[in-house]
């Protein structure tokens, strides 16, 4: 599969893509702002779309942070998310070492990015393999779950003060570190751990959090589910699951709180996901981790963080839009944290920002030579990553204007599923459908004018976000892509008044052309470059 003219197209946006400066002085933090159930990060005082790349775990080094940036320059993302480990801040503990976030903050000024930094502590990917030796082998002082037979499981129990006020020392240096030296706020969001969990065994089978399992819920956690008893008593058979989801988000809660009364960035938590399943099995699923059917025990135990967002591998189509959904919630702004770097992935940027999301970011974009493969890409070649350039092009010369809009008007936004089925919904009075695998010209169905289907036919790329700006106009971004609008009561005297393309300037729609005849004729057809149409309708007059 090719996509013909991506390099060159995107290469003419090289210089514009990121136009202006990302970077401003000293000034207001940013923060989560929420309104009539839709979300918006605001960074330096507006609404800010991440259009992100996470880097490889082991490149949080100054000595590799020259693999990273030339990738994100080529994708243009303007948010780079990596990891900070606590075995590197504190190897030694009570001593402390700043150097690599010293070098990633200037690195990232360098090169006009703004930062997420990843809190790898107590768990990455529930392991603690990211803590200072000193916690690792100290199991009597940092002790290690228990599973039901009573040996150690691998995992570093939630339920452990010393644990806590470990990590929290540690992870409040961290915050104190930018609090002195980024005024500027280059780091717009912080991670506070990572994944966390823990997999196999559901909770702590220790002594202590026997103990502690026997007794009522908590009495915010009984207010929150609006029923108290006992954990068997309310949760059932997904009471182990629950103990642990409020005991890990509680610890999580803690590290963040105390990191927020230093430097208060907006900080939320990634969730492992499971499966589609509406209670997974508790020895499958990452127990205690924010999974969208436990988001309301988060909340309860959680209220210093943010919202919650789901990493992204299942490459079945009707999953994914399925995760988008269970976290897109009134109280849950939806973003992205992590998504599978291949090509198949690149499609559902477009569903996840036609949501009202605030980021997305596909996970292992370096040049680092690593690969997740087969949760992701094989190799980074010119391809897969034009997957992901083509619609972080898009948006990045109007990602603060597509931010304030998705914060206060309607949006959609799909996908081609994995059948290729067209999808469509209706904003105000017009039905707006999409379709995939055509040709800018012709219908499918023609027999007078045969010809070959198109390379991308059958390839699992296409997508389109749109946005109703008033009752009669629409923004419309998309790739690989078919877009008809059509009266949605099917009213016979509606029309397509106009399709221009352009851009906003100091927030006014600016014109570059107006798409018309063939262009206009077989749908709207967005293809293989950075376009950005504004689509005016209306009705004429009958006798």
């Amino acid at each position: 599969m090719k996509f013909p003219r991506i390099a060159a197209s995107l290469a003419l946006l090289a210089g514009a893509a990121l136009a202006g400066p990302l970077l401003a002085a000293p000034g207001e933090l940013p923060r989560l702002e929420s309104k009539d159930g839709r979300h918006a990060l605001i960074v330096d005082g507006a609404p800010f779309l991440m259009l992100g790349a996470q880097a490889n775990n082991s490149s949080n080094y100054p000595a590799m942070l020259d693999e990273v940036w030339p990738v994100l320059e080529a994708m243009h993302a303007n948010t780079l998310e990596i990891p900070i480990a606590w075995e590197q801040v504190e190897p030694v503990e009570g001593h402390f070492d700043f150097s690599y976030l010293e070098a990633l903050l200037e690195g990232a000024r360098a090169h006009d990015t703004r930062v997420v930094l990843l809190w790898f502590g107590t768990w990455k990917n529930t392991s603690p393999s990211y803590t200072p030796a000193w916690v690792k082998l100290d199991n009597a002082r940092f002790p290690r779950m228990k599973a039901p037979d009573g040996s150690d499981h691998y995992v570093l129990s939630p339920l452990s003060q010393n644990t806590l006020d470990a990590d929290r020392r540690a992870f409040v240096k961290v915050m104190e570190y930018l609090r002195d030296h980024d005024a500027q706020n280059t780091v717009i969001m912080v991670q506070p751990e990572n994944e966390t969990g823990s997999y196999r065994v559901p909770r702590d089978y220790s002594a202590a959090a026997n103990a502690q399992f026997a007794k009522a819920i908590p009495a915010a956690l009984a207010n929150a589910e609006g029923k108290s008893g006992t954990w068997e008593e309310v949760y059932g058979a997904q009471a182990p699951r629950a103990f642990q989801t409020w005991h890990v988000a509680h610890f999580v809660n803690e590290v963040a709180k105390a990191g927020k009364a230093v430097k208060n960035l907006p900080m939320y938590v990634n969730a492992s996901l499971a499966g589609p399943s509406n209670v997974p099995d508790p020895t499958g699923v990452a127990s205690g981790g924010p999974q969208w059917d436990v988001l309301d025990i988060w909340k309860a135990a959680a209220p210093d963080i943010d919202f919650a967002g789901p990493d992204i591998y299942d490459r079945e189509s009707a999953n994914i839009v399925a995760y988008l959904d269970k976290y897109a919630r009134p109280d849950n702004a939806l973003m992205v944290p992590e998504i599978g770097n291949s090509i198949e992935f690149a499609r559902f940027f477009w569903p996840t920002i036609g949501r009202g999301g605030i980021g997305f970011a596909p996970f292992g974009m370096d040049d680092t030579g690593f690969f997740n493969y087969p949760l992701g890409a094989r190799t980074l070649d010119d391809e897969t990553l034009g997957a992901f350039a083509l619609p972080y092009a898009t948006l990045a010369p109007i990602a603060r204007e597509w931010a304030k809009i998705a914060y206060t008007r309607p949006t959609w936004g799909t996908a081609k599923p994995d059948d290729g089925s067209p999808r469509e919904t209706v904003l105000g009075k017009w039905k707006i459908s999409a379709d995939w695998g055509q040709w800018q010209f012709g219908e499918k169905d023609w027999t007078w004018l045969p010809s070959e289907p198109p390379e991308w036919a059958e390839a699992p790329v296409g997508g389109v976000a749109v946005a109703q700006l008033s009752q009669t106009e629409y923004l419309v971004m998309g790739d690989h892509v078919r877009v008809r609008f059509s009266p949605a009561d099917g009213a016979a005297n509606g029309v397509v008044v106009s399709v221009e393309e352009g851009t906003f300037e100091n927030g006014r729609w600016v014109l570059k052309r107006r798409w018309n005849g063939d262009q206009t004729d077989y749908g709207i057809n967005l293809i293989d470059r950075p376009q950005v149409l504004k689509v005016t309708t209306g009705f004429y007059s009958s006798k």
